[in-house]
């Protein structure tokens, strides 16, 4: 959408890895309902191609790595319209689970 552009027309970084962000944690609520999960981690934070006005973004979540507090998904973003399915970006997002007070708990 427009407000999600820069002034070149190209969709914002910082959006992208907003809707990352809460496409893994949605992802991971769905597969952990009874954990608190919070974000701690993305890696490699790379932008493969712009994505202009209009672009349908299709974002892949997929649990990469389960440990005692934490959970890993990897997220694969594409153009949903291109066949080749070429990823626009991918990274890992992990997450650490928490009690009420903010400290790690198991999952």
């Amino acid at each position: 959408m427009p407000g999600d552009l820069n002034h070149y027309g190209s969709l914002f970084g910082g959006r992208m890895l907003a809707w990352v962000d809460e496409a893994a944690w949605i992802a991971a609520t769905a597969e952990f309902p009874h954990c608190q999960l919070v974000t701690i981690a993305m890696d490699k934070v790379e932008f493969r191609q712009g994505v202009g006005d209009g672009t349908i973004l299709k974002i892949n979540c997929s649990l990469a790595k389960k440990g005692t507090t934490s959970l890993t998904y990897q997220v694969v973003v594409s153009d949903a319209k291109n066949s080749a399915n070429i990823p626009v970006f991918q990274t890992h997002v992990t997450f650490v689970s928490v009690n009420d007070n903010g400290e790690k708990r198991a999952i």
